[in-house]
């Protein structure tokens, strides 16, 4: 294993035999040998990754790719026909969140029984006791039968052991998403926080601002090949604009509608959805509605983007996506209506939304503004991954935040 690297992917294959219609008993093998006819998938094909220690790998594709296949390998829940897997340093996956707990012992109970499913000690679980149950909140439920808690309790409880088990590599698949939205940033918190100590993460996941957010670099898999590896912004961009063409050509509805002619907006950013709503106008202006000076932006005074929108269509729902990017690359600030839980109008009773900060504390240096428009599931109206460029102007060089605070206005 090279030096520096906490994983090494080499090679890998592996394939699944998917049976038509298997014989379950000796019986039916012996007088019903047809049922034993199956066909050989290959999910991964012949793919090669490292990842360094301390770095955060986000694994992107469309549904059956092959990225978890690829997560339950790096945890040997399986193993490849073919090539090798390298990991150095302990393990601790988020894949199947709560597996182990028993439906009628206690929520305490069940930190013992998942916590030494990763490896701890009874001493050691003592010392992270009060920690765990202090992150899930369930301090008053976590002496009842957890078949008594909701499915979101159930998950916190479970992920809150799985973060503090003091892994040297942290495998997630797909649980970013777990409890309210003041419990996700908690969790978005946390992850950060592991990043900083140092802890490889790997993260499958279909939310690419949050691979934008943890992560320094993402994997494109295709058919179980790697298609594409680099920086998030990049490479998710090209996932996006990939599933987006192939959309057009399953849907005859997507292609009726075309890219409106734009105001301010340069005709030759790159965008992309099915135009339904689309971005018509962008503006970074103050509080009084004065547009800021060739895009330049003091640091510490307030900020309004100003998002115009144009409606080909009515549609029942809106979900509104902004995010920063600094250096026209890592993201460092996202958000999106869905997850601050702010309730968007009806499509025809407004066409601006405003997102004000009131302080813009950044670090001089040029950054890019992107913007989305969707259902909040699969549908994409709009999507620009640089819909406005900007500078900031730090004389104090303040180093500042990145969880700018904020809040969403509609007219």
């Amino acid at each position: 294993m090279r030096l520096g690297n906490a994983i090494e992917v080499n090679h890998v294959t592996k394939c699944f035999k998917v049976y038509l219609d298997k014989g379950r008993t000796l019986k039916e093998k012996i007088l019903f040998q047809n049922r034993r006819k199956y066909e050989k998938r290959t999910v991964l094909n012949d793919i090669s990754f490292c990842v360094k220690r301390g770095e955060a790998v986000g694994l992107i594709g469309q549904n059956g790719c092959g990225k978890s296949t690829t997560l339950k390998l790096l945890t040997r829940i399986m193993y490849p026909d073919s090539g090798t897997i390298e990991m150095d340093g302990r393990v601790s996956s988020l894949i199947e969140l709560g597996a182990g707990f028993h439906p009628d012992m206690s929520g305490r109970q069940n930190i013992y029984i998942n916590a030494s499913i990763f490896g701890l000690t009874r001493k050691e679980i003592d010392a992270r006791l009060n920690d765990i149950i202090a992150f899930s909140e369930l301090e008053e439920f976590i002496d009842n039968p957890v078949r008594t808690y909701s499915s979101g309790m159930y998950m916190r409880l479970a992920f809150s052991v799985a973060i503090n088990v003091d892994a040297d590599i942290l495998l997630i698949d797909e649980i970013l998403a777990v409890g309210d939205a003041n419990f996700q940033s908690k969790c978005f918190q946390k992850m950060f926080e592991l990043k900083k100590r140092g802890i490889t993460i790997v993260l499958v996941s279909h939310d690419l601002q949050s691979i934008e957010k943890i992560c320094d670099r993402s994997i494109w898999i295709d058919g179980g090949e790697i298609r594409e590896e680099g920086l998030p912004f990049h490479v998710n961009n090209k996932y996006l604009k990939y599933m987006e063409r192939k959309s057009d050509k399953d849907s005859s509805e997507e292609s009726f509608y075309t890219k409106p002619n734009a105001l301010t907006i340069d005709s030759k950013l790159e965008s992309w959805g099915n135009k339904k709503v689309y971005f018509k106008e962008v503006y970074l202006r103050n509080y009084h509605g004065n547009s800021s000076e060739n895009d330049i932006i003091n640091s510490e005074s307030e900020l309004v983007i100003e998002l115009v929108l144009g409606v080909n269509i009515n549609v029942e729902k809106c979900m509104i996506g902004i995010g920063i990017n600094y250096n026209m690359g890592n993201m460092i600030f996202g958000t999106n209506t869905d997850l601050e839980q702010v309730q968007v109008p009806n499509i025809r009773d407004f066409k601006k939304v405003l997102f004000c900060i009131p302080h813009i504390h950044l670090i001089e240096g040029d950054y890019s503004l992107h913007a989305s428009i969707t259902d909040g599931k699969t549908d994409i109206y709009d999507w620009y991954p640089i819909i406005k460029t900007f500078h900031i102007n730090n004389e104090q060089k303040f180093v500042g935040t990145v969880f700018l605070t904020h809040n969403w206005k509609f007219e």
